[in-house]
């Protein structure tokens, strides 16, 4: 994760308004650390070939928690980090949240939904809490959707939790998806503000192309794989992810780059006054990509695949996290966050980053 990110030459374009703005921020990975040796073995493709073609020398995996477990703890450090906690507030409101909202791509099971378990557990009680699905873009799908919770007044302060525990989706036989996955989970607490304080989310570019779905998948577990079982029971359906490499490497690296674009249009902000972009740690050629294709210098796209991997929706907050807490991001500084991923979805957004202190260490 690189740190010579410069200061902020210009103030912001101005906005007013009531806007959604970071308060909180934490992060939880799971201790075990699984290397690139450990992984392959005594196969013949090792720790070089992964680091040339995928950027990771370690992950992070889960051993006895699940994704629930994982989001409860990051959500208790963002509510940490804000100050706030769970019990009643004076006049009956909660301290903490007034929603929660989780979002992943491998859920503890299909049904309930795992939000208001981490809601209870967090000590919220009966607040309004409900999952989102927008695969490895669902971060930036939740920060719009709390936004916009926020913005129109219906609650003033909502947890957003992203957490995944992706290895339980990966066959164990498959190497290469292995190496590029990691678990893991970060939260953020979003307040009621004004749109021109440090920490408010500018605008949303968000989007979808349902045509490609089958370009990431789990085709196992849901109704169409039980449905085309009774037409079809010889024909198999994976309870693994899938996907086709290639083809999303390069529309990845064109998507980030449009929508970035686009939110920094939208927010009145150029490339130029950009200090840091912080996109879905998807494999290191595509961040690079993205970097050569923005004409943007050496480490302005910050990334922490090599010791994490692909932490699925929980990537861009994760590295949020990471980032403030060892000075990368600092106060003042113009961020811009996207990501790309199964759907096919997109989304990004930007805030000038405030004066937050990340939860992150060990419980």
């Amino acid at each position: 994760m690189t740190s010579d990110i410069p200061t902020p030459a210009t103030p912001p374009v101005p906005r007013q308004g009531r806007a959604a703005v970071l308060a909180g921020l934490g992060a939880y990975v799971p201790p075990r650390v699984l290397t690139n040796a450990e992984l392959c073995g005594e196969r013949p493709v090792g720790d070089e070939w992964i680091r040339t073609r995928i950027g990771v020398g370690s992950r992070r995996i889960a051993d006895g928690e699940a994704t629930v477990d994982l989001a409860v703890r990051a959500g208790r450090r963002a509510l940490t980090s804000a100050g706030a906690h769970g019990s009643h507030a004076a006049g009956g409101r909660r301290a903490g949240a007034d929603a929660v909202v989780l979002t992943t791509i491998s859920p503890d099971r299909l049904l309930p939904a795992g939000a208001p378990e981490v809601a209870a557990r967090l000590g919220l009680g009966t607040v309004p809490a409900f999952d989102l699905g927008a695969g490895c873009s669902g971060f930036l799908y939740g920060l719009g959707v709390a936004t916009s919770m926020i913005v129109a007044g219906t609650f003033d302060r909502v947890l957003l939790v992203a957490s995944d525990v992706f290895s339980a989706f990966l066959d164990p036989k498959d190497w290469l998806m292995s190496a590029i996955f990691g678990d893991g989970a970060a939260a953020v607490l979003l307040r009621a503000g004004s749109a021109d304080e440090p920490g408010a989310f500018g605008p949303f570019d968000l989007g979808s192309d349902g045509s490609q779905a089958d370009l990431l998948e789990i085709p196992g577990g849901g109704a169409r794989a039980r449905k085309r079982a009774f037409a079809d029971p010889a024909e198999e359906f994976s309870p693994y992810f899938r996907m086709d490499g290639p083809a999303v490497r390069k529309q990845a690296v064109v998507g980030m780059c449009d929508s970035v674009t686009r939110a920094l249009d939208l927010a009145g902000w150029s490339l130029a006054d950009l200090d840091a972009l912080v996109a879905h740690q998807a494999n290191q050629r595509i961040l690079d990509g993205i970097s050569d294709e923005l004409n943007l210098p050496p480490g302005k796209v910050l990334s922490h695949i090599e010791t994490h991997g692909n932490t699925a929706a929980a990537s861009v907050p994760v590295l949020l996290a990471q980032a403030a807490a060892s000075g990368t991001l600092t106060p003042g500084l113009r961020v811009a966050l996207t990501a790309y991923g199964a759907g096919l979805a997109w989304g990004s957004t930007t805030l000038v980053w405030p004066d937050v202190r990340p939860v992150t260490q060990e419980d």
